[in-house]
């Protein structure tokens, strides 16, 4: 019965593919004030709004970062101009209904990117094309490179690489720095595991300017941008992305984010297999606990079902509210998750703290899997890997920051 059930959720649901994409890349690369600009350009803030936004920032002297505020609310966020928790907003294209997701670009929030990375399903990397803020965003302790070798790592399929402010007075849509910063990026993201030519597109954008974020741009704008990705603007990117490894008719897997009560346990999180509609026996994992749906939330709409890639509500009985938290996953009561205690895994060394240079036997750290977030031990180095990924040598006291383990 779950598995006709399940058949006939995949049928109803909408045709139009869901889609998780985040926003990354160094500090004030302008991140918030491209998501400003896509939902402006969209429809979805009016123009009264923006006037309000406008004025407030110019009170404060940061005229640029009225676009900005749309998505960073919290008076800290817009007093600091820093995004610090992640923030996301619905919107709909013509192929898809997509969740933007605007995550900090500050090396102390690091935290909160990994939660942002770690529901998308692509990833937009924005870059500042401006002379110095480019340079200090990849080199160095920017957090370009800590980003993109993030997003891979969580499982981040697809990567759009905007370089904006191209319309900035150091810049002025010179090709010859658009194509610098290309060319620095290519092989450190080919080196972070992304197929460049498959799975990775190149953009110039400006944000602030509303350029080739909806409309396409235009060849009196920039004479050689048009000739770029046959001519497509950002979200017309986005629409067209090819996405892979959804499977609806697998058994459920459900990561949860966060959970808290209103008549009722609900449980927010993410569909990464199968489905899930109301009525349904669920099991929640590691707890091997078995409580049933009662209903569903999309997009604050009740619906009967949710596929993959759908971020969702979901209101149980037969669960306390302290029975479950951030990092549990929702599986079919056919086929739940087993648990572990040990892993077994391939750490590649971006940077360590200043006060311990070097990793050995006894680090402790935060380990990360989609939504989890648990402190861990490091037992032993079974061995370091050369550039090849073959090992070269086994069982060493330590590794510094560069190595891969």
């Amino acid at each position: 019965k779950e598995k006709i059930k399940q058949l006939e959720m995949i049928k109803s649901a909408d045709p139009r593919e869901h889609l998780n994409v985040v926003f990354i890349g160094h500090v004030d690369a302008g991140k918030s004030t491209l998501c400003g600009s896509i939902l402006y350009s969209l429809g979805i803030v009016d123009k009264r709004t923006i006037e309000k936004y406008e004025a407030e920032a110019k009170e404060k002297n940061r005229e640029s970062w009225f676009l900005a505020y749309i998505m960073d609310t919290d008076d800290s966020e817009r007093e600091k101009g820093k995004t610090v928790s992640i923030n996301l907003c619905d919107i709909e294209l013509e192929n898809r209904r997509v969740t933007i997701i605007d995550a900090p670009g500050h090396k102390n929030y690091v935290p909160s990117m990994i939660s942002g990375a770690s529901q998308a399903d692509a990833a937009i990397l924005v870059i500042s094309a401006r002379k110095g803020e480019f340079e200090a965003g990849f080199e160095g302790l920017g957090q370009t490179r800590e980003h993109a070798m993030l997003a891979k790592t969580l499982g981040v399929q697809k990567l759009i690489v905007v370089i904006n402010k191209m319309d900035e007075s150091t810049v002025k849509w010179s090709q010859d720095r658009y194509e610098h910063c290309c060319k620095k990026l290519r092989p450190f993201l080919k080196a972070c595991g992304f197929k460049v030519k498959k799975d990775v597109t190149f953009l110039p954008i400006s944000a602030l300017g509303f350029i080739n974020v909806k409309d396409k741009i235009t060849a009196d704008v920039c004479p050689w941008a048009p000739q770029l990705n046959e001519g497509k603007s950002l979200l017309e990117l986005v629409d067209s992305l090819q996405m892979s490894g959804r499977d609806n008719t697998k058994p459920l897997r459900m990561t949860i984010l966060d959970r808290y009560n209103e008549r009722g346990v609900v449980i927010m999180g993410k569909v990464e297999a199968g489905v899930c509609f109301v009525g349904q026996k669920i099991c929640v994992c590691p707890n091997l606990q078995e409580v049933k749906v009662e209903s569903i939330v999309v997009n604050e709409n009740e619906v009967e079902g949710a596929g993959t890639g759908e971020n969702v509500l979901l209101r149980c009985s037969g669960l306390n509210e302290n029975e479950v938290s951030k990092g549990h996953v929702i599986c079919s009561r056919f086929s739940p998750i087993a648990g572990a205690t040990e892993v077994i895994a391939q750490v590649v060394i971006l940077n360590l703290l200043p006060h311990r240079p070097l990793f050995s036997a006894g680090y402790n750290a935060v380990f990360h899997a989609h939504t989890a977030e648990e402190e861990c031990t490091v037992y032993e180095i079974a061995a370091e890997l050369d550039k090849t990924g073959k090992i070269s040598k086994k069982n060493p006291a330590y590794a510094k920051a560069g190595a891969t383990i």
